[in-house]
């Protein structure tokens, strides 16, 4: 495996972790860096180039931001943000990845991408609901914020310094873990 394969999948990986946070962001990143020619993506996926991908990604993701700051729609975007999750997960992780077999791609995609997306978002959607029974959702706006900045962090570190990225991911995760373990060590108390 070559450099430009694995650096491609670590680009998928966390910019699919990035979907997990929010759904628009890293689509929006990936448009801007594939418009301005910074990355490649894969022949059937480079309308997410384009000029109106870029522009349509970059509305989405100013009104996703904003919808999460409102209390309650945010609660109604993240029961239906997880499902999305793993789909835009699989699609992210298939635009970028190259010179896999169409088979080992769209496995790796739906298993690693879709997997990674909906692992996160699992993880912040129930700490989003934790928060809104212990602050009656007064909390969510301020966890909406750290939740949009580390998409757009990791989106951006995706692009510009992959291994970075990849570092953040694997933290990522480890959190999730140590949270997971916490969460299930009190209940058994």
């Amino acid at each position: 495996m070559d450099l430009e394969t694995i650096l491609s999948l670590i680009l998928g990986i966390a910019l699919a972790a990035s979907v997990g946070f929010r759904i628009f962001v890293p689509f929006f990143i990936l448009s801007l860096a594939s418009h301005f020619h910074m990355i490649d993506l894969n022949e059937n996926w480079l309308w997410i180039g384009s000029t109106t991908a870029m522009f349509t990604f970059g509305i989405a993701t100013f009104v996703e931001i904003i919808a999460y700051l409102i209390p309650w729609i945010d609660h109604i975007l993240d029961v239906i943000a997880v499902p999305i999750a793993a789909i835009a997960g699989t699609a992210i992780l298939l635009s970028t990845v190259a010179n896999f077999d169409p088979l080992i791609t769209w496995t790796l995609a739906i298993i690693v991408g879709g997997g990674t997306a909906t692992a996160i978002k699992s993880s912040t959607s129930g700490t989003k609901l934790a928060s809104s029974v212990a602050t009656a959702g007064f909390a969510n706006p301020v966890i909406s914020i750290f939740e949009s900045g580390f998409s757009i962090l990791l989106a951006l570190s995706a692009i510009f310094l992959p291994v970075l990225a990849f570092v953040l991911v694997l933290f990522v995760f480890w959190m999730i873990m140590k949270l997971y373990k916490t969460v299930f060590s009190n209940k058994k108390s």
